[in-house]
């Protein structure tokens, strides 16, 4: 499929929040809405780089509507004040695109006390989403866009040892384990949103393997993005055809369909049967509830 960023349609009066959008993809993301006419709101952690993110937007986009706001999805408390005060002044939410990440850390955790990716990755964005759906709800056609990756393709979740306490830790596995979490809960989202009469859609997509600075903590992925990576620009398109376009309403995951999905046009991406199980979707949904204090679209 040839589709790009300047495709996209204008997105006049919509209201989206990007959360990790100071860097990488979720800065093109930001910036792409921006520039179509978006109110865009960066929901970072770091308030200082969502700062000079958003003055690069708005040098180069004048009169568009972009604004900051603190969120760290480390911290529960934080994804509760950030919804609350976003409801508190929103009359409307039409895009969600859950990005922000953490890969391959050293061991550590999250305020809440969970290891940092499956925390971060999953359970914030798990909360956020709960927060957020009264007023998605209230919106017309809105969608929730949650970025997986092709690193979920080897993951699998651990019910007995989320917080790798019991073995010995593999970033990179708990990494995968994040990334297979995060399509799960979408497709588990978009069923349970079906199955509710909801109008809200759930959607993912994945950036292929882009050039970020998610790539921080290993030397080798470094120097990797200088000979294999697609700009963080490319990357950020499968995310944006999901959020936008019509078309995207017709299959659960995008991304990149080149060779092992690092790169190439945007299209339906593959979904690891792992990730399809229904069972372990409705254990994670509950597991997740259980551990954010979030309950949404709960069943019985």
């Amino acid at each position: 499929m040839k589709w790009s960023e300047a495709m996209m349609g204008d997105q006049s009066g919509k209201v989206t929040i990007v959360t990790g959008s100071n860097t990488g993809i979720g800065f093109h993301m930001a910036r792409a809405l921006a520039s179509k006419g978006a109110k865009v709101i960066m929901a970072c952690r770091n308030q200082e780089k969502a700062g000079v993110a958003m003055r690069r937007i708005l040098e180069e986009f004048p009169g568009s509507e972009v604004s900051t706001s603190v969120l760290d999805l480390a911290d529960l408390s934080s994804v509760r004040s950030f919804s609350e005060d976003f409801s508190s002044w929103a009359d409307r939410l039409d895009i969600l695109i859950n990005n922000a990440g953490v890969m391959i850390p050293p061991k550590s955790f999250t305020k809440d006390g969970f290891e940092l990716q499956f925390g971060t990755n999953h359970l914030g964005h798990f909360a956020l989403t709960g927060h957020l759906l009264p007023i998605l709800e209230t919106t017309d056609g809105s969608r929730v866009v949650t970025v997986s990756s092709i690193a979920h393709n080897p993951g699998m979740i651990d019910f007995d040892d989320l917080n790798g306490e019991r073995k010995g830790y593999n970033k990179w596995g708990f990494y995968s384990q994040s990334k297979i979490a995060n399509l799960t809960f979408s497709l588990e989202l978009a069923r349970r949103l079906e199955r509710s009469g909801s109008g809200v859609s759930a959607i993912a997509s994945h950036p292929g393997y882009s050039a970020t600075d998610l790539q921080r903590h290993s030397l080798f992925w470094r120097f990797l993005n200088h000979i294999v990576a697609i700009p963080a620009k490319k990357g950020a398109e499968a995310t944006l055809y999901a959020a936008t376009e019509k078309g995207a309403l017709e299959y659960p995951y995008w991304g990149p369909t080149g060779v092992i999905e690092m790169r190439g046009r945007t299209g339906r991406a593959k979904i690891n049967r792992k990730a399809s199980d229904e069972a372990v979707a409705r254990r994670l949904w509950e597991v997740s509830e259980d551990l954010t204090g979030v309950s949404f679209l709960s069943e019985g």
